[in-house]
C-alpha cells in the first residue's frame, strides 16, 4: 500500500474526482511525483506480481497534521492575531478528510489484497485497473467545503476573527477537489463520518492543549 493524492487529477475538470478520469495532466510537480509513483507501482506489479493497492488522498487534516496545510496555518496565524492569505479569494473548494476516517480506510483495505485480472479488457484501458494485481483508490471525504466557510469555522472554534489578505489563485493550485468514493465502498464498505465542524473543533481542542 502507498500513499498517493487527489493532486493527480490536475487540469480534470470532472468533478467529482473518479478513479476512472485521466491523470495525465499534473500542473504542479508534486501531483507528477504522485503519479509517477502510481505508474512505477504498476510496473512493479505487472512485472513480480506484486500486489500495490494505491489511496488517493484527499486533504487530510486532524491532531498531529502537517503544519503546512491550510487549517494549520490558520489555526495557527488566527491565534496569534496574525494576517492570514487567502487564495483565489476564498472561492477554494477542497474534500477536507479527518483523519480517523483516513485511518478507518486504510485498515479496511489492508486486509484486500489486488489479484490478477485475466480478464482485463485491454480495448478499454482504465486507469486504476489492470490484469496486475494493482489498484487505486480516492479515499475522500465525498463532501466538499469552500474556504470561505472553513475559516469561519476556525473562527468560531477560536473564538476569534481572522485578519485577511485575500489573493489570487497560487500557480500550481486547483479550485476543487470532491472524491467520488464509490469504489472505496463497494469493495470495504468505506463510509466517511467526520463532518468539517466537528473535524476542525477536534483539531483546535488538540493544538490548544499541544501548543
Amino acid at each position: 500500500m502507498y500513499a498517493s493524492s487527489s493532486s493527480v487529477y490536475g487540469a480534470n475538470k470532472k468533478i467529482p474526482f473518479s478513479e476512472e478520469h485521466g491523470v495525465n495532466h499534473p500542473i504542479s510537480f508534486y501531483a507528477a511525483t504522485k503519479r509517477s509513483n502510481e505508474l512505477m507501482a504498476h510496473a512493479y506489479s505487472h512485472l513480480y506480481n506484486l500486489p500495490t493497492t494505491g489511496l488517493r488522498f484527499f486533504t487530510v487534516y486532524g491532531p498531529w497534521g502537517r503544519p503546512d496545510m491550510a487549517i494549520f496555518i490558520f489555526t495557527k496565524l488566527i491565534s496569534k492575531k496574525k494576517r492570514i492569505f487567502v487564495n483565489n479569494y476564498g472561492l477554494m473548494k477542497r474534500d477536507f478528510t479527518y483523519i480517523d476516517d483516513i485511518v478507518s480506510g486504510i485498515i479496511k483495505v489492508y486486509d484486500k489484497i489486488p489479484k490478477k485480472n485475466l480478464n482485463f479488457n485491454y480495448k478499454k484501458m482504465i486507469p486504476n485497473k489492470s490484469s496486475a494485481p494493482f489498484k487505486i483508490f480516492n479515499i475522500g471525504n465525498n463532501r466538499t467545503v469552500q474556504l470561505s466557510y472553513l475559516i469561519k469555522v476556525i473562527e468560531k472554534n477560536l473564538n476569534l476573527k481572522s485578519k485577511q489578505k485575500l489573493r489570487k489563485m497560487q500557480l500550481g493550485d486547483v479550485k476543487s477537489t470532491y472524491a467520488n468514493i464509490r469504489s472505496l465502498s463497494k469493495e470495504v464498505s468505506f463510509r466517511p463520518k467526520t463532518k468539517i465542524e466537528e473535524g476542525v473543533k477536534k483539531f483546535i481542542n488538540w493544538y490548544k492543549n499541544y501548543h
